[in-house]
């Protein structure tokens, strides 16, 4: 089943809205009202690039970035630390 692009970009925008009230509704450092906004915003996100691939072939030029590729770019970084001080 298909969703329709318009539907799914209306959630899209529903959910960036709910995470900026979360944002500045923020009761410190790990709110989890903003982590699931996060999370929300994520997800709808995927659901409207997918909806637009199957509607009309195109993606948009966004990326979600999972935490783990983060985990993996830092650990590059820290290789190549580590290389540069081999290399001295």
């Amino acid at each position: 089943m298909s969703i329709d692009p318009r539907v799914a970009l209306q959630s899209l925008t529903s959910s960036l809205e709910e995470h900026l009230i979360a944002a500045s509704n923020r009761r410190g450092d790990g709110d989890p009202a903003v982590e699931a906004a996060f999370f929300a915003v994520a997800d709808a996100f995927e659901v409207y690039e997918d909806a637009l691939y199957e509607a009309y072939s195109e993606v948009t030029p966004l990326q979600v970035f999972d935490d783990e590729e983060d985990e993996d770019e830092d650990s590059d970084v820290d290789d190549e630390e580590d290389l540069e001080i081999l290399e001295d």
